[in-house]
């Protein structure tokens, strides 16, 4: 089989190459008739395609050049053969590693269809960071994708590169391309276009592995894009937590309607000194909060009723702050035209459930009057969160 491919790949060549002088070609042919006749060793050489299958027949050019063409299939096959599937498996054990870091990237945008797809068309062009779960939501103005990937480390066991990175980055420049803060209005606090990242280990990663993500996008944004950059959790030198910094810049505070974001929210110079990236504020972009911290569900859970101070005095009794449940960290925020809804925060869900935390939300509304709905997580759990991207990263090509 392998000298018929062979004979037909000699028939190309010769065809390619047959154009000639006529008198050119009759001179080639009288020369190799009589050559023929003067050889005392055998009948006449043939064309290869005339009796491929017995190649001490064939004409001398023809045999040669069979022989190269077989020769650079068998190296070829050869190369597919031990290289593909080294290749392959090499790549499947560096996608389905388990040190696998997951990010969480906030963007105060949900309505405009087409920053949305400029910003996933950037995040594909690093195939090995997957957006495994994306959020979105109209009333908030606000979405959220989830992303996951592997950590690379040096001899010394150090971190040195993760897909992450590099996609989270071109997601950034992407939203601040198409997306101008002052035009921007929600039911959601905000103070960034690129309003919130943070970085969570998985399986097998660390906390010092988030950290060191979080800190080298931290750097990349802040000085790629003139933006401020605050460093939170693990990833601020001291630990600083999320809330005390959005306090410190008044995060909380609605400036629309006593229950709505809308615009430039902060001063143009900003309060406290960013980690990284400039004192000075683009009202368009705003600031980025970067971080890195273990897991964090997110559980919100709708009032049947538009009484936002009602929403934010549940949401107060529920929270640690307010004297409720330890771990637990609450907003009150209107929610379309018919509810209102407590976003809640649970930073320690092995210890503070959801369970717990919509008992205690419904009792403090029915003190209030108000009827609830049965909450919901905006995102899936880390074990999910793996087994999503393990398939989706087996399904490619």
């Amino acid at each position: 089989m392998a000298t018929a491919l062979a004979a037909a790949a000699a028939r190309r060549v010769a065809a390619l190459s047959s154009p000639r002088l006529p008198a050119q070609a009759a001179s080639l042919a009288q020369r190799r008739g009589m050559a023929g006749a003067a050889d005392h060793h055998g009948p006449p050489k043939v064309n290869c395609w005339q009796d491929p299958m017995n190649p001490s027949k064939w004409k001398e050019e023809h045999f040669v050049i069979v022989s190269l063409s077989g020769w650079g299939l068998v190296l070829f096959g050869g190369y597919k053969f031990f290289t593909r599937g080294k290749g392959k498996k090499e790549e499947d054990k560096i996608r389905s590693s388990s040190v696998l870091l997951c990010c969480k990237l906030f963007i105060s945008e949900s309505r405009n269809r087409g920053a949305l797809d400029c910003i996933e068309r950037a995040a594909r062009l690093e195939p090995d960071a997957v957006i495994v779960k994306k959020f979105e939501d109209g009333a908030y103005n606000r979405v959220r994708y989830t992303l996951v990937s592997y950590v690379l480390h040096d001899s010394t066991g150090c971190p040195v590169y993760s897909p992450l990175q590099r996609a989270v980055v071109a997601m950034a420049e992407a939203a601040y391309g198409a997306i101008n803060l002052e035009l921007h209005s929600g039911a959601h606090p905000r103070v960034g276009v690129v309003d919130d990242i943070v970085f969570h280990p998985l399986a097998r990663a660390s906390l010092e592995e988030a950290s060191w993500l979080a800190k080298a996008v931290a750097a990349e944004i802040g000085n790629q894009f003139q933006v401020p950059v605050f460093l939170y959790g693990a990833a601020h030198p001291m630990g600083k937590a999320l809330d005390t910094i959005r306090r410190e810049l008044d995060y909380y505070r609605p400036n629309y309607l006593g229950c709505q974001w809308a615009g430039w929210t902060v001063p143009e110079t900003v309060p406290v000194k960013p980690e990284v990236g400039p004192d000075q504020v683009s009202r368009a972009r705003g600031i980025a909060m970067i971080g890195a911290r273990p897991w964090v569900a997110l559980y919100n859970v709708p009032i049947l009723s538009t009484d936002v101070s009602a929403a934010r005095r549940i949401a107060r009794a529920v929270s640690a702050r307010g004297g409720g449940l330890p771990t637990v960290q609450t907003l009150g925020l209107l929610h379309g035209e018919d509810l209102t809804e407590i976003a809640c925060m649970l930073l320690e869900p092995n210890r503070v459930g959801a369970d717990r935390v919509q008992n205690q939300i419904e009792v403090l509304a029915a003190r209030e009057g108000l009827d609830v709905e049965r909450g919901y997580f905006t995102d899936l759990s880390p074990q999910m969160i793996v087994e999503m991207y393990l398939k989706l990263v087996s399904d490619r090509p």
